[in-house]
């Protein structure tokens, strides 16, 4: 399945356009006491007429039984290899909120949390602090720390106990250990550079954990340090432009998934933060772009909440707004998720997803419904997440003949 040694030579530029709807996490395993998934569960007119006018099937965003963090079921969904293109999360996290990263520099996802003077942590969020004490911490230690060992240190707030990180300077590489023990009542891991070249970051980062614990303990706060997650830089990839000859936006609520679509070069719209409002975006810049990605997340947020009614509802309401994209002329849309996140498990999980694409050239089949085992029925089957994006440009006839 070695697309690129195909599709540049087949694409081409029409004016047809493209929009992805990806409702993250939609995928879910039956409710004990009536045996339906979340999406068997809701009431959704829209997705059902969609999916019973559409051509169907399930992805599989990494690998069969391999759970997928949201980066490689992202950057699947864009059409690029998961396992061959891995993004760090603090490099989704810092294009998210906007700052900016060299390619030469490292991005870190931070978490504030409450630790002990003898470096145990109590509590890995610091009690969610609210978004504002975040802001005023993280003034406090801009103004203490700007530079370490010739290394140009920024802080930023992201939201609630979360911050991102942004390390500029020579000699750096992302290489090393994280200090996050990943439970409560454990110490600080220790940082440890992974390989030679990555002995001057984690220097830094020992030291920047140092000076966040003098700095934050005789403050009133219940935050009192730093764990460092997500250590990365960015990855030397093709755009989506380069790949596709599109001109795409991102419509999205959250910023790690606007830091996914920056990495590939897509244009991001900022200042949405309800369902409706990504609509109403979409709707604006409709004839500024030939492609669209709308993320949806709060379904992906109550299954990780372990919450299944709150997650029929969001499913229902997404329903209720996408309804208004039956009046806009699409050559091809996709209806999908990029991972699964049942809320029985109350995390990421293995299970396909289903899919829909809707276009003039679909043939319909048997799924009648957006549903795991409906659209198990459908004509495209069992598809790798990657695929997608080929299909789609098929659909929108964006892809020539191959060969004589």
């Amino acid at each position: 399945m070695d697309y690129e040694k195909v599709i540049p030579g087949i694409i081409k530029k029409t004016d047809s356009k493209i929009l992805l709807i990806v409702l993250d996490g939609v995928g879910g395993l039956p409710h004990s006491e009536t045996g339906k998934t979340e999406l068997e569960t809701a009431s959704t007119p829209f997705l059902d007429e969609m999916a019973s006018k559409s051509s169907c099937g399930l992805t599989i965003p990494v690998l069969n039984g391999i759970t997928p963090g949201s980066g490689p079921g992202h950057i699947a969904l864009f059409g690029y290899d998961p396992i061959e293109t891995q993004i760090g999360r603090g490099v989704l996290e810092c294009l998210g909120i906007g700052a900016t990263v060299g390619k030469d520099d490292i991005a870190i996802r931070g978490n504030f949390a409450t630790i002990t003077p003898d470096r145990i942590v109590t509590d890995r969020r610091a009690g969610r602090i609210s978004t504002e004490e975040n802001q005023e911490i993280v003034s406090l230690l801009s103004e203490k720390i700007k530079e370490i060992k010739g290394v140009k240190v920024s802080i930023y707030t992201v939201k609630e106990h979360r911050c991102a990180i942004v390390l500029k300077g020579s000699g750096l590489a992302p290489y090393v250990s994280e200090n996050d023990p990943q439970k409560e009542g454990q110490p600080l891991k220790p940082i440890k550079a992974l390989d030679r070249s990555s002995d001057k970051t984690a220097e830094v980062l020992s030291e920047i954990e140092k000076k966040v614990m003098e700095i934050l303990m005789p403050v009133d706060t219940k935050a009192k340090g730093l764990l460092f997650r997500g250590i990365s830089k960015l990855p030397d990839i093709k755009t989506f432009s380069e790949k596709y000859k599109l001109n795409a936006a991102c419509i999205a609520t959250y910023p790690m998934y606007k830091g996914i679509a920056k990495v590939v070069g897509m244009d991001v719209i900022d200042g949405l933060e309800t369902i409706e409002s990504e609509i109403n975006a979409l709707k604006g810049i409709y004839n500024q772009y030939d492609f669209f990605f709308l993320h949806i997340k709060k379904t992906d947020s109550y299954g990780e909440d372990g919450n299944f009614e709150a997650k029929v509802k969001t499913i229902e309401e997404a329903d209720r707004c996408l309804s208004v994209i039956k009046n806009m002329k699409f050559g091809a849309i996709a209806i999908t998720g990029d991972h699964s996140t049942p809320a029985l498990l109350k995390s990421h999980s293995w299970h396909p997803l289903p899919l829909l694409i809707n276009s003039p050239y679909a043939i319909q089949d048997d799924a009648k419904r957006l549903t795991e085992r409906e659209c198990a029925k459908g004509i495209l089957g069992r598809i790798y997440s990657k695929e997608i994006m080929y299909l789609l440009l098929a659909y929108s006839l964006k892809l020539d003949k191959f060969g004589a």
